[in-house]
């Protein structure tokens, strides 16, 4: 990059576990509560922004452009654009590459860059045929033509159809996401007790995070309509060692497959938010940056293979930068899947795969288990799509401040067979 572009400050809500009914927020509420209460904290006016770019894979049909809901009831005013970017699981970190790319291009110089999700209320539906059924329903004009679709309706027109379950299948390859974690897991031979002791570990990991205040800045407590407050992380269980992980029984492939709930990333809500700001708006405001975005990429990959894009999306980082994989101080891999982590590690250290799929003379090596996820990740937090790009973000800027560290990776794979990465450097 040929300028330097910063983040400013970061904050995100408690991710909030689903409970097979709508949660007690609406993705706009936990949008526009981390956003004031990271506004309220800056040295700028909500209005001195030059646009807010928010990350949604799932906006209900009352916030169709989130991003401009979300920036009027954050108090950023009339003039401040807002709008919405969409790129399945990397929606928020989306957010911040579109933020930077228009700092580069002269457009703006500060922008609210963001995710969020509130996947517990994604809709039921019709079938499409209890929709025809309705539409020959209101189309009749006389009593015999309804008393005639009367006798022709059936109780099964009215099995619902769960949107989030649509949302989560890939229409190319017909996958569901976990099934595409049952491919890797195949490819590389990551067994069971593998993917469940990598879940347990990352409930361990964000215990004890949570016990020593190490998501205490980024959080924003919320309070609900009944006061009830909201104020960690409620997705994480003390009981979910690798004992009784192994007792559930798999979900994509019931027959033959080892990924289960217990393994794979909770379905969840949340949204987060950083402050990206060009080298002018830093002099103009006072502002003290906590990390500068050195690079970033996209990648696309085969569909049924998508839990692989991290590794398709930081390895050109890396090798635009010179840079090893244990040269960086911190690793952010989301955790869709035990399997997919697992995966990417695996193909990492793999000659053939390296060679074959990313034309490297051989393998790339091992991240050092210390470097990663060091704080746990979706599996015990949650994975709310449109959020999780920025959460990566913002932690792993969290995690090299605690460790004195300089650089660290952000990486996330995506639903369609993409990956997207980002390296940040601590300032």
């Amino acid at each position: 990059m040929s300028e330097s572009i910063y983040i400013i400050d970061g904050a995100r809500t408690p991710f909030l576990k689903s409970r097979n009914r709508p949660g007690p927020f609406a993705a706009s509420d936990l949008a526009t509560d981390a956003a004031r209460a990271l506004l309220v904290r800056q040295n700028f006016d909500p209005t001195d922004l030059d646009e807010v770019i928010l990350g949604c894979a799932a906006p209900s049909p009352d916030e169709v452009n989130i991003g401009r809901v979300v920036a009027l009831r954050a108090g950023c005013g009339l003039k401040v654009p807002g709008w919405t970017v969409m790129r399945n699981c990397a929606s928020g970190m989306q957010s911040i590459d579109s933020a930077v790319n228009n700092i580069k291009a002269g457009r703006s110089d500060l922008v609210l860059a963001g995710g969020v999700d509130a996947l517990s209320r994604a809709p039921l539906l019709f079938s499409d045929a209890m929709v025809g059924w309705l539409s020959n329903w209101y189309a009749a004009k006389t009593f015999g033509q309804r008393a005639a679709l009367v006798a022709k309706f059936r109780l099964g027109y009215l099995a619902p159809v769960i949107a989030l379950m649509k949302g989560l299948t890939d229409p190319i390859c017909g996958l569901l996401m976990g099934q595409t974690a049952e491919n890797l897991a195949f490819r590389f031979g990551i067994s069971r007790s593998e993917m469940d002791a990598f879940a347990a570990r990352s409930h361990r990991r964000v215990l004890a995070a949570q016990e020593a205040g190490h998501f205490a800045a980024e959080l924003v407590p919320l309070y609900d309509r009944k006061g009830q407050l909201y104020a960690a992380d409620d997705g994480v269980r003390a009981d979910s060692t690798a004992e009784n992980l192994a007792k559930l029984r798999p979900f994509f492939d019931r027959k033959y497959g080892n990924v289960t709930a217990g393994n794979s990333s909770q379905i969840t809500d949340g949204g987060a938010w950083v402050v990206v700001a060009s080298e002018r708006a830093v002099e103009r405001h006072g502002l003290t940056p906590i990390g500068r975005i050195v690079d970033s990429q996209w990648a696309g990959l085969d569909p049924a293979q998508m839990g692989l894009g991290p590794v398709h999306a930081a390895t050109p980082i890396l090798r635009r930068q010179q840079l090893e994989l244990n040269d960086l101080d911190a690793w952010e891999i989301n955790e869709a899947f035990a399997a997919q982590v697992i995966a990417c590690e695996r193909a990492w250290a793999s000659d053939e795969y390296c060679r074959t799929e990313l034309g490297l003379p051989g393998a790339m090596g091992q991240i050092d288990e210390a470097k990663l996820n060091v704080d746990g990740g979706a599996i015990a937090l949650g994975h709310p799509v449109g959020a999780s790009g920025t959460r990566i973000v913002l932690h792993v800027l969290e995690v090299l401040r605690r460790t004195n560290g300089r650089r660290g990776m952000a990486a996330i794979c995506i639903g369609g067979g993409l990956g997207g990465a980002m390296l940040i450097e601590r300032v």
